[in-house]
């Protein structure tokens, strides 16, 4: 299904050219809304009688943590974490950064980490060695997007929302070069777009 044709202000008024970008619709809105209110469904059964921590990971999980939580029958408490691996750039760097950690002590706590895609598996690898050697209780990763044509990283992902081919994506929290976050949906950007970007390479 072929997408509208977005305008960089269109959404994300952060240093756009106005250059219009063709995207194609992976997820509709009411695709995304429905599957989040089914891994909610799900994780609030696993987690029935606990008060786990939602970790999300800054910036790409905030939409979803945020839907997440409001659909999720559970208490919960949220903190936040941020890594970088992406440098801008439409693919990894390969080397992982931590940028920001947990406000909260997780030892003998109930974690369940909240990620907007997993590809490589790089971040999240990195981020699931060093929670655990803080010894929680459980520690799960709960991922909306798995793209795991570009899996490099053996992880274990408890909950998926659903899985995408490998396209460049964003809307519903991703972003390309912090633009176009706010999009209700899922869209993946061609490489003709990527090319026309400065400074990247198709």
């Amino acid at each position: 299904m072929r997408g509208p044709v977005l305008q960089g202000t269109l959404k994300a008024g952060d240093g756009s050219t106005g250059r219009e970008v063709d995207t194609e619709v992976i997820l509709r809105r009411d695709e995304v809304e429905q599957r989040v209110r089914e891994l909610a469904a799900e994780i609030s059964k696993d987690y029935a009688g606990r008060r786990p921590l939602l970790v999300g990971l800054l910036k790409g999980s905030i939409l979803f943590l945020s839907d997440l939580v409001r659909n999720l029958t559970l208490d919960v408490e949220i903190d936040f974490i941020s890594i970088s691996s992406y440098e801008n750039r439409s693919t990894s760097s390969g080397s992982v950064r931590l940028l920001r950690d947990l406000d909260r002590d997780i030892y003998d706590r109930d974690v369940l980490v909240v990620e907007d895609i997993i590809d490589s598996g790089l971040s999240l690898s990195y981020i699931q060695k060093m929670l655990e050697a803080r010894g929680p209780r459980s520690l799960a990763i709960a991922a909306f997007l798995d793209k795991r044509a570009r899996r490099t990283n053996d992880v274990n992902v408890d909950y998926v929302g659903v899985r995408i081919p490998d396209r460049f994506v964003v809307g519903y929290g991703l972003d390309y070069q912090e633009r176009y976050r706010g999009l209700p949906h899922v869209a993946a950007l061609g490489v003709e777009d990527l090319a026309g970007e400065e400074g990247v390479a198709p």
